[in-house]
């Protein structure tokens, strides 16, 4: 008849010799080292030993499993396999934890309604990115682990069932994906008389081509107008004819009389998505779409602070999701940067 429950058995070390470790062993030097000495499933040698002595094992833990137990790697693979969708890699299992790292520079899509489903289960942790997160490539998005030796095979168990039944309701997709950015080409319209005159220099053009270039797109055209309606609507037209992927407008995005630029983005057509975000620095931004195309009024902070509500919707708009109101209005709770 099978046990229900893990029995682990302590052996004095130098006695350990021929016997499997039942889970890994992690040696430190400050300052200069931690890692693992010993992965799990090692065969204790003679020469083993001193190492261990070294790291203060005197003894040792030979683990059965019951039948209604997983080893912590065990438990950690197979939450990780259940979880993880598009664009994602698993590490090897280290210590009872798995890293589900992106393949690509990208968007990080994560269920939080689900993370805190698992996490409220016990005994086992899911560690993630926030949801929209910009992940580089070869770095980790989430993690899985189990937090004692061994863990209940139910509990791991519900969390396939959860994601299961996640990926059921939503198409097959998994609750952890990476969308890749796509290469777009926009089309950048600078405002204002002071810089269309000559009188002071453009700032907004490098900025804007630097935040788009770290994502793998480009300015492809940079135009300038005065603080005029009916010019800058005609500018817009003009860009949406060269079919750039996006359009961008700069400048002008206040309450000031002299500031043109909401007026003229809605006079040119566009569908309005929201003028103003809830969000510090960045709340005069404007989200529209003009036959299709995203279109931005951009304020003055995205010049010079380096995070900014543009910052947030911009990887959004390149991984190739549509903006629409909710998703502004959810930009207010963590929306303050006191950076």
């Amino acid at each position: 008849m099978s046990r229900a429950e893990t029995i682990l058995k302590e052996v004095p070390v130098q006695e350990a010799v021929g016997l499997r470790l039942a889970h890994d062993l992690t040696r430190i030097i400050p300052g200069q080292f931690k890692g693992r000495l010993f992965k799990k499933g090692h065969v204790i040698t003679e020469e083993d030993i001193p190492s261990l002595l070294d790291i203060g094992k005197e003894h040792i833990y030979i683990m059965e499993l019951g039948q209604n137990e997983l080893h912590e790697d065990d438990a950690a693979i197979r939450m990780a396999v259940a979880l993880a969708g598009e664009g994602i890699t698993l590490s090897e299992p280290h210590e009872g934890k798995v890293s589900l790292k992106s393949q690509f520079l990208g968007l990080a899509e994560v269920d939080q309604v689900l993370v805190e489903a698992i996490n409220n289960l016990g005994e086992i942790a899911l560690a993630t990115v926030k949801t929209h997160s910009v992940v580089q490539e070869g770095r980790p998005l989430a993690a899985t682990r189990a937090i004692p030796l061994t863990v209940p095979k139910a509990k791991v168990e519900e969390v396939e069932r959860l994601a299961a039944e996640y990926r059921a309701a939503h198409e097959g997709q998994a609750p952890l994906r990476m969308h890749p950015f796509r290469k777009l080409r926009a089309g950048l319209l600078t405002t204002g008389g002071e810089v269309f005159s000559g009188r002071i220099q453009d700032k907004f053009g490098p900025a804007v081509r630097a935040k788009l270039e770290a994502f793998g797109s480009e300015v492809a055209e940079q135009r300038f107008a005065p603080d005029d309606r009916q010019i800058i609507v005609k500018e817009i037209h003009y860009l949406l004819e060269q079919r750039y992927d996006m359009i961008l407008v700069t400048g002008g995005m206040s309450v000031d009389p002299d500031d043109r630029t909401p007026g003229a983005i809605k006079a040119s057509g566009a569908d309005i998505v929201s003028y103003g975000t809830p969000m510090l620095p960045g709340s005069m931004l404007l989200m529209g779409y003009l036959n299709g195309v995203p279109i931005m009024g951009l304020p003055g902070c995205v010049m010079h602070d380096p995070y900014t509500s543009f910052d947030v919707l911009l990887p959004r708009i390149l991984a190739g999701q549509t903006i629409v109101r909710e998703d502004i209005v959810r930009m207010g709770y963590g929306g303050l940067n006191n950076g």
